[in-house]
């Protein structure tokens, strides 16, 4: 079994959101979703200045296998995005809850964190899909 890191929330899609000390949020992909996709390919990142809005797709993740819509857990403004994913892609396979991660985001309303599966209930969904 995975270890998933204690500081992330996640949705039922598999994306990650990490609060960071100057209030914006990292997102990413679960270690599950990234595996569950094989190799990645290409990643195409939101632009700097996106809104985006909580729920809906903002960026791309394609595999050997399939291409899949990245949904932000929360709306907000795109602050930065993972440059080094367009040209090697697979970090995201490498470090999905570290150098993988994929845009950070300015939220408009930081409560959108707490309607998030926490690590427990993310695990339990893990353990439902097996």
């Amino acid at each position: 079994m995975q270890e998933i890191p204690g500081d992330l929330k996640f949705l039922k899609s598999h994306e990650w959101a990490r609060r960071e000390d100057d209030g914006n949020v990292r997102v990413g992909i679960s270690e599950y979703a990234q595996g569950a996709l094989g190799d990645l390919v290409y990643c195409e990142l939101p632009a700097v200045g996106d809104e985006l809005k909580a729920n809906h797709t903002c960026a791309v993740v394609e595999s050997v296998k399939a291409a899949s819509d990245i949904y932000s857990p929360l709306s907000g403004t795109v602050v930065a995005v993972n440059e080094a994913l367009t040209d090697n892609p697979e970090k995201i396979n490498e470090d999905a809850y570290g150098e993988g991660w994929i845009y950070l985001v300015e939220p408009t309303d930081l409560d959108e964190l707490n309607e998030l599966l926490d690590p427990d209930d993310y695990q339990e969904l893990l353990d439902s899909q097996a």
